[in-house]
């Protein structure tokens, strides 16, 4: 397994969001699209941005500024996108949760995905 593969479950869903919403990736519309993958859970909006911290210092991610827009009274949004260890990465991890999504419904049998935990 490559060294790209080391990110974890939070990291892996802000990745997931970013890639969902295209060109339209901010500090905000990322926020909304972890918390519906993160549902009944909430998350914070500190801990989003923190993260996207986190992912760039690796070098998953890369964000710039747009120009400043009169609707944010001037200021300028931090876009982002995946850099190629970025997709790497991702695509890494959504392997190994279908590998272990496989084993266990080899093991439970596929029913157990429509079960309510206990």
């Amino acid at each position: 397994m490559s060294k790209a593969a080391g990110i974890g479950q939070f990291e892996q869903v802000v990745l997931a969001a970013i890639v969902g919403l295209a060109e339209q990736a901010y500090g905000v519309t990322i926020h909304r699209a972890v918390g519906e993958f993160s549902e009944p859970r909430s998350v914070s909006l500190g801990a989003v941005y923190a993260t996207l911290d986190r992912l760039e210092d690796k070098g998953l991610i890369a964000s710039w500024l747009s120009d400043p827009t009169p609707e944010r009274g001037g200021r300028s949004r931090r876009y982002y996108c995946l850099e190629p260890a970025g997709i790497s990465a991702l695509h890494e991890s959504v392997l190994m949760a279908k590998r272990i999504c496989d084993r266990i419904e080899g093991v439970w049998g596929e029913t157990i995905w429509n079960a309510r935990p206990a």
